[in-house]
């Protein structure tokens, strides 16, 4: 490991965080075209529970509390509420459905049938956990009440593939990245608020935990770095020679994390945008035997998750770079990984339409 590089690593290990009083919003709505049905029973066959003792932070050990199979899709995407306590799915084009999941049971409390025409590319809940956000490859951008139990308002103004989503911290805006740019909509008033760029085929979006600054990542592999504030490109760089499919700040704001197609996560210094490092196995920078869907940081800002081609999601040390762990579980390629607010789960969806449910 190079100097730099474990300079890098050093300062990452001494963050210390500053997590800012997150408030809600309220948004209008308009025409329902789907409803959030309440179901008070799972299907046994549909869930795998495993009996679990407390364990605490430990990446080494992490185990397996349940495996939900309720989807008749790939799971596109996984968030858990600000409380932990619920777990929300999203599914592929086949299945269009966004699932809530309880984490005491494992009961499926609520199903949005119809959430979007084509596949769930991406979920998010509001800070204050009211409402849900949806995105898809049918150019929508859907917000549910989670409270009512209510569709409330569709974002429209794509013209192409919505796929990636992000807010701030104050709740106040929400960005949307696709296939034709980045839009931010304002909603405290309820409005589209600005583009930031037209036509750059986003793959991932995601904000600083300032708020102050949006990264988002290019299916040609350049990264750019937008001021939310002024709308202006701050700097960009060629990050990846594929696909960018993973983008995720540190909870200090300080470094960026890339991953790709092309098989390699990178750490990139978020002021200046300077190459910082690229997570190994065994000298080995391409991983997940070269394929990368998906990567998440669990809130210390200590371990990274990721997921790809190879089936299983690694945990990653970022204080020293290092491989922790190698976890098997599904039977096809890994598309999406979270970690709850509360540092305890996390969980990953597959191609194999499972969500597996760890403990930490």
């Amino acid at each position: 490991m190079s100097n730099s590089y474990s300079k890098v690593f050093d300062k990452i290990l001494n963050i210390r965080l500053k997590i800012s009083s997150i408030r809600g919003v309220s948004i209008a709505g308009a025409v329902a075209i789907a409803s959030l049905v309440q179901v008070p029973l799972v299907n046994p066959a549909t869930v795998e529970a495993r009996p679990n003792p407390e364990t605490s932070n430990n990446f080494f050990q992490p185990q397996q509390i349940y495996t939900f199979k309720n989807h008749s899709g790939s799971i596109k995407s996984l968030t858990f509420s600000p409380d932990s306590k619920t777990l929300v799915s999203g599914g592929s084009h086949n299945d269009g459905v966004i699932r809530l999941w309880s984490i005491k049971n494992g009961d499926i409390i609520g199903t949005i049938r119809k959430a979007q025409k084509t596949a769930v590319e991406s979920v998010l809940i509001s800070p204050d956990g009211q409402t849900l956000a949806s995105c898809s490859n049918d150019y929508t951008v859907n917000l549910w009440n989670l409270k009512t139990n209510k569709f409330t308002r569709s974002f429209i103004g794509h013209t192409s593939n919505v796929l990636s989503l992000a807010a701030t911290p104050d709740g106040k805006i929400l960005a949307s990245g696709g296939l034709d740019g980045i839009r931010l909509w304002d909603l405290v008033k309820k409005r589209p608020l600005a583009t930031l760029v037209h036509y750059n085929n986003i793959s991932k979006i995601t904000i600083s935990p300032d708020g102050q600054i949006l990264a988002s990542g290019e299916t040609q592999g350049v990264v750019k770095l937008w001021n939310l504030n002024s709308g202006q490109l701050i700097r960009q760089f060629s990050a990846h020679t594929q696909v960018v499919s993973g983008l995720a700040f540190t909870p200090d704001g300080q470094t960026l994390v890339t991953a790709s197609h092309d098989g390699t996560i990178k750490l990139w210094d978020a002021k200046t945008g300077d190459f910082a490092g690229t997570l190994t196995e065994n000298n080995n920078s391409l991983n997940h035997n070269n394929w990368i869907n998906a990567i998440a940081i669990n809130p210390n800002g200590r371990i990274l998750a990721s997921g790809g081609k190879q089936g299983v999601v690694q945990l990653w040390d970022l204080t020293t770079g290092k491989l922790l762990n190698t976890l098997e579980g599904h039977t096809d390629w890994v598309s999406t990984i979270a970690f709850s607010p509360d540092g305890k789960l996390f969980a990953s969806g597959g191609y194999d339409k499972r969500i597996l449910v760890w403990r930490i």
